[in-house]
This record gives structure tokens, C-alpha cells and sequence, in this order.
């Protein structure tokens, strides 16, 4: 098979599944190491392959894990993240470096995040790491009121990504 090269294509060649979060996902690793986080045993890093179609949003969503972000293929992604007393932070992951882009970058732990594809049209297709690995009892979706008393000056963002 040729590489693919539409969301589509992609979707059907990487078995992905749709995100509560938005776009597609597919769970590629799971470490056998565990590693205890509070009282429970957890995997110490986990991966995805994830892709998001132009149009579409990562909704503003928060972990109790780093979260790191791998670009592969397509359009930049935009990271959109909401910091605690430091408000809004973007990270564009993409391959053109002279746009500020990177390969790679982190969203740390307790921060609300959520992405957009950086273009009007295509998709990006991205591997997201994460250490403590995932687990859904640690994902935390945004309610956009909780998010506008902390963030008054991201209403915009807020409203798009909730």
C-alpha cells in the first residue's frame, strides 16, 4: 500500500477510532512498567497515534500527566494551552521550522489544552506520549464557565474548544 494521504486514507490504514476529545485516535504503546501515582498502580508512559481533520477541535481538556506531542504527517497542529497565572500559551507542532514550528513539545501536567488543526484545510496526524502513562480516571474535560472565571481573556478560545 502507498503511503496515505488523506484523513480518510489514514483513519483506515492506522485502525483509528474516534476521540471523546475529538478526532481519531489508536493506543500504540502501553509500558509493562508500572508505576504507583497516588494509590494505584499505573503504566509509566503510554502512546497514540491521533489525528485531527481541518475544522474540527481537540477539545480544552486537562491531564494529571505530561503529555508530549510528536508531529508525523499533514498540516501544523496548534496546541492551544490555558496555564495557570500565566494564561494563554500556543505550541505549533510542524515540521516548518522557519514558522517556529517543532517536531516535538509538551504540554505539562494540570494544564488545560486543546488543539486545531493550523491550516483551513487537511489534517495533521500527530503521536501524543504520556508519562505517567494515561488513563481515563486522569482526563478531565473543560466546562467552559469553570474556564472563564479563570480565564477571562481567553472567551474566544474558551467558547471555540468547549
Amino acid at each position: 500500500m502507498a503511503q496515505p494521504q488523506t484523513a480518510e486514507e489514514w483513519i483506515t490504514a492506522l485502525d483509528l477510532q474516534p476521540h471523546p476529545e475529538g478526532g481519531f485516535y489508536r493506543e500504540i504503546y502501553r509500558a509493562d512498567l508500572t508505576v504507583t501515582v497516588g494509590d494505584r498502580q499505573r503504566s509509566a508512559s503510554t502512546a497514540i497515534y491521533y489525528l485531527l481533520r481541518a475544522g474540527e477541535r481537540s477539545r480544552l481538556h486537562r491531564l494529571r500527566s505530561d503529555e508530549l506531542w510528536h508531529f508525523y504527517a499533514g498540516q501544523p497542529l496548534t496546541v492551544h494551552q490555558l496555564i495557570p497565572e500565566q494564561g494563554y500559551q500556543a505550541l505549533t507542532i510542524g515540521a516548518d521550522f522557519s514558522q517556529g514550528q517543532q517536531l516535538c513539545g509538551g504540554v505539562p501536567a494540570g494544564v488545560w489544552f486543546g488543539a486545531t488543526v493550523a491550516a483551513a484545510t487537511g489534517f495533521s496526524l500527530v503521536g501524543c506520549t504520556v508519562a505517567p502513562g494515561f488513563s481515563f480516571e486522569d482526563f478531565e474535560m473543560a466546562e467552559a464557565a469553570t474556564l472563564l472565571r479563570a480565564f477571562p481573556e481567553a472567551r474566544s478560545l474558551i467558547e471555540q474548544l468547549t
